[in-house]
């Protein structure tokens, strides 16, 4: 008998990990993004914060145009 034979990828994978800004518990393979490519399913290659909470992190620290803020017509 082959110890290759006994288990599987399903079962030393992970399946949830809890998100590191918002705290819940996700699925893993949806709800996180692979941040390293070269391998392939292993869960130490997925990211610690969910898609939502990445999402949300990059709108929120985008630099403000200065258009976007308030503009006016010059006071000449």
């Amino acid at each position: 008998m082959d110890i290759g034979d006994q288990f599987s990828l399903d079962h030393l994978l992970f399946k949830e990990r809890r998100c590191r800004s918002c705290g819940k518990t996700k699925d893993l393979l949806s709800d996180f993004y692979l941040s390293r490519k070269n391998r392939d399913s292993v869960s130490s290659s997925y990211s610690y914060e969910c898609k939502e909470c990445t999402s949300r992190r990059i709108i929120e620290s985008r630099k403000k145009s200065p258009f976007q803020q308030r503009w006016e017509y010059p006071d000449w």
